[in-house]
């Protein structure tokens, strides 16, 4: 059972995933298993079509994170061999044509981007340690005249009270070290 705020907030990440990351995985599979039935004829089909089905399959789930690019790879490269065996050795080539994006939509998508990441640059922090640093920012960059004055000023202010909370703790401190030799004293036998 996770105790701290992060490990609870982790297995509700962990949860939302799962959910989107599962019906991808087992479509790839199920596009896979498809793609060998066709060849080996269980299934009425044309291989090519089932190939190039199951192959997108797997780059959709590689793309999205629901498996990794290199284990794609590798399932997409043994259900060419599979398929190729199966056919008798004639080399199956999928029929499904890759995707590509023209250089007007990819410019276009570049700068959604950019003017995002602008955007969410410009909304500012939102943690409090954010904000803060942003504050320690703006004060560290004012002018000089500026912070010397008060600087000057709250130098002299500043002493005693730095003095008034070092000897707080301290005091403290004793009557602490001081209650434990008693309780101490008190449990030793006589």
């Amino acid at each position: 059972m996770a105790n701290t705020r992060s490990a609870i907030k982790r297995v509700r990440q962990n949860a939302r995933r799962a959910r989107i990351n599962a019906p991808r995985r087992t479509a790839a599979k199920t596009y896979v298993a498809k793609a060998v039935r066709t060849a080996a004829g269980t299934t009425p089909g044309d291989a090519a079509i089932a190939l190039g089905e199951a192959m997108a399959a797997l780059d959709r789930a590689a793309k999205s994170g629901a498996i990794h690019p290199n284990a794609a790879a590798r399932r997409k490269s043994r259900l060419a061999r599979k398929l190729n065996a199966a056919l008798g050795g004639v080399a199956v080539e999928p029929t499904a044509k890759a995707r590509t994006t023209g250089k007007a939509a990819s410019a276009k998508a570049a700068r959604a981007r950019v003017a995002a990441s602008k955007a969410r640059a410009e909304a500012g922090p939102k943690t409090a340690a954010g904000k803060a640093r942003v504050a320690l920012a703006r004060t560290a960059t004012g002018t000089k005249a500026s912070t010397e004055k008060p600087a000057a000023k709250s130098d002299s202010a500043t002493k005693p009270a730095t003095v008034a909370k070092t000897a707080a703790p301290k005091t403290a401190t004793t009557s602490k070290a001081a209650g434990a030799a008693t309780t101490a004293r008190k449990s030793r036998p006589a």
